[in-house]
């Protein structure tokens, strides 16, 4: 029979580029935070489950086998997962298979990148993640393909590059109350659309910087969590996940049919039927400003092409029909791959808890949601967490 799980502890580090902390340090930073939190010791903890994005980034080579020390996993039963940027929920969602499962009874989650080591930046190591006979022959890279995307999701569904302005405002705004955060600031459509153009429709301001950073939350069993704290005690409620074909000649860029497909498993498990109803906010994840509207259609937040009508009416606003990255998402916080997966799920947990912290959604929390999306175009997790 499957064990109610819960999160009982949750940290993380600041998001900067070229942090000077070595990989290992990052990890140590985030896992002792989460155990702080949680009033634990790694003694307490019988699992570890690390996760980040290919190893490239950090340059250390078996990435997984090089971090055992940093995050605590020396005679532990250990595991490393990487789905591109859908780690930061897929590792989590792993946390949970372990507990629920009863092969656990104490799990420390901890994902964790270092994307300032290629040099002169990151991009040429997305370089050679495409197919190398089909895709890499037209010099395709992250950024080049993004674009494309971009441009047909506004061509298919009309959004203007006003509403994606919006977008990156609006987190960037929200970021201002996170402590952690790597690009806080007030802007105005006016100033994200003055921004240097980086590929049409791309604009310098509507991107993620690639950022340095780790986060982990500690997963037990819900009994034990209400014996180590009177806070609210968080549970998994749902979890989902896809992987899809990872060519671009087979995929309607317009859609995001994998996110569509983590959401429904996510839902159908933990019984929501009208997600814009039901949820009290959500963090999607949005390396690229237009990713926060396409991946909340997809979600069941609006309908499908409403992400650029709803952005103007206000509704993923803090105070809004429903508050999408209230945290600041990759936009405002920071984009170390995996670990802003995983920001994410330790920002709902703090929401739903009730803790102080200064992007707070306004009201009584009780359902929220947590998505990561990644690799080329394949992968989508999804995590629902909820209160007492």
């Amino acid at each position: 029979m499957t064990r109610k799980v819960a999160i009982v502890g949750v940290g993380q580090t600041t998001f900067r580029s070229r942090k000077p902390e070595t990989s290992e340090e990052i990890a140590f930073e985030a896992a002792y935070h989460a155990l702080q939190d949680a009033g634990m010791t790694i003694d307490d903890v019988d699992g570890v489950v690390y996760g980040s994005a290919v190893d490239g980034f950090d340059g250390i080579h078996m990435k997984g086998e090089a971090m055992i020390c940093g995050v605590g996993a020396k005679g532990k039963a250990f595991s490393r997962h990487s789905t591109g940027g859908a780690t930061g929920v897929t590792a989590p969602i792993a946390a949970w298979w372990q507990i629920a499962s009863g092969y656990s009874d104490a799990v420390l989650c901890i994902c964790a990148e270092k994307m300032s080591p290629p040099r002169p930046h990151p991009q040429q190591i997305f370089r050679t993640i495409f197919d190398e006979f089909y895709e890499r022959p037209l010099d395709i890279n992250l950024l080049n393909g993004i674009a494309c995307q971009m441009k047909r999701y506004m061509h298919v569904h009309g959004i203007t590059p006003e509403q994606i302005a919006m977008v990156a405002v609006k987190n960037r705004r929200n970021a201002m109350g996170n402590p952690y955060a790597q690009l806080p600031g007030d802007f105005t459509t006016e100033m994200v659309l003055g921004s240097p153009m980086l590929v049409d429709p791309i604009h310098l301001m509507m991107m993620s910087p690639a950022s340095d950073g780790g986060a982990a939350a500690i997963f037990t069993t819900e009994e034990k969590a209400r014996e180590l704290s009177e806070r609210p005690v968080v549970t998994v409620r749902g979890v989902g996940w896809c992987m899809d074909s990872p060519h671009y000649a087979y995929k309607d860029t317009a859609y995001s049919p994998q996110t569509v497909k983590s959401g429904k498993m996510a839902y159908e498990m933990a019984g929501i039927k009208n997600p814009r109803e039901e949820l009290d906010l959500a963090e999607v994840y949005d390396p690229v400003a237009y990713k926060e509207l396409q991946h909340s259609e997809a979600l069941g937040l609006c309908e499908i092409g409403e992400g650029g009508r709803a952005i103007e009416r206000g509704d993923f606003n803090r105070d809004g029909v429903i508050p999408v990255n209230a945290s600041g998402g990759l936009l405002g916080v920071g984009n170390p791959i995996a670990g802003a997966g995983m920001q994410k799920v330790i920002s709902i947990t703090q929401q739903l808890r009730g803790d102080e912290i200064g992007y707070r959604v306004p009201g009584e929390l009780k359902l929220g949601l947590a998505h990561a999306w990644g690799g080329l175009l394949q992968f989508s997790s999804v995590m629902i967490l909820g209160a007492d």
